[in-house]
């Protein structure tokens, strides 16, 4: 499982001209499950996602977590990165999960994750979603579960 997190002041997901999720200050997700994910990286994942520290502290350091903030988690699937890019000028999704797999997982860890915190949203699986955000420094990381 891949994830690449954006600190943002707002983040917001279109699907037809309508806002389908969005956030204000917190956390824009990029979400890109892999064959062979289950439920130890989507436990993994959420714990990252809360702990990781890319909020400011009162010494402007990197030394907040979304936990200690409390803000806002937007979960978005975006398959395309798990894709491989290795080679050639075409990306190949062959180390993507299937849709069907990816699916499962991904509404696991939005399951997982509004267990845990208030303020969950998340776009539209297999959708053509339209994402715009404001990124917070810029402050942008890949994670991996």
């Amino acid at each position: 499982m891949l994830t690449l997190i954006q600190r943002v002041s707002e983040a917001a997901v279109r699907v037809d001209g309508e806002i389908v999720g969005q956030t204000g200050p917190g956390l824009l997700a990029l979400v890109g499950i892999e064959p062979g994910d289950g439920a130890p990286q989507v436990a993994r994942m959420a714990d990252r996602l809360f702990a990781y520290r890319v909020f400011a502290d009162a010494a402007g350091r990197m030394n907040r977590s979304l936990a200690d903030t409390g803000g806002g988690l937007l979960l978005v699937s975006q398959f395309t990165l798990a894709a491989d890019t290795r080679s050639g000028n075409r990306p190949g999704f062959s180390t993507a999960a299937p849709p069907e797999a990816a699916e499962r997982i991904f509404d696991r860890l939005v399951a997982v994750c509004r267990s845990r915190h208030a303020g969950v949203e998340t776009g539209r699986f297999g959708a053509h979603m339209e994402v715009s955000l404001v990124n917070d420094g810029p402050v942008t990381f890949l994670l991996r579960a």
